[in-house]
């Protein structure tokens, strides 16, 4: 995806005379782009007279900011405890190795990243994935094979 700096630009216009409106003004860059690319950051820096590491110290702080592009769907598996015990932690290996990438990565064909994540407080339906908005409790590697393959089907209609 390239990055149109005229419409960085004017997001930025909309931020430029408010106080604390960093994070406002970064998330939008990201709803935009689905990540808050490095071009971004340079137009931030230089309108806004914010050190770029300002802007990377907050993007790197909060697990909201990626800085890198996501995929279409974000799969997130839970490692609470509750999870961790009803094997979340198979779970999240089953579904790094059916995709073929780390946590925190995203497949080469742009359908999906995946992630660890701390709890999803679902704790009665451990082991919980969700996938983009919608939660799967007690996961299994049949189940989420099915998920898996409905969510590429998708793409394909």
């Amino acid at each position: 995806m390239t990055v149109d700096i005229f419409e960085v630009n004017r997001i930025v216009e909309k931020y430029r005379k408010k106080k604390g409106a960093l994070i406002p003004l970064l998330q939008e860059i990201q709803s935009v782009y689905g990540y808050v690319p490095k071009e971004a950051i340079e137009v931030i820096s230089r309108e806004l007279s914010v050190y770029p590491v300002e802007i990377y110290g907050i993007l790197t702080f909060y697990t909201q900011f990626y800085l890198t592009p996501r995929g279409k769907h974000t799969i997130k598996v839970c490692q609470g405890t509750a999870c961790h015990v009803m094997g979340g932690k198979e779970i999240l290996e089953y579904m790094a190795d059916k995709l073929g990438i780390a946590e925190g990565g995203t497949t080469e064909d742009g359908m999906f990243s995946l992630e660890r994540v701390a709890c999803l407080g679902c704790c009665g339906m451990a082991p919980v994935v969700m996938i983009d908005e919608d939660f799967h409790g007690r996961c299994t590697v049949q189940k989420l094979q099915g998920l898996i393959d409905s969510y590429r089907d998708e793409k394909a209609k």
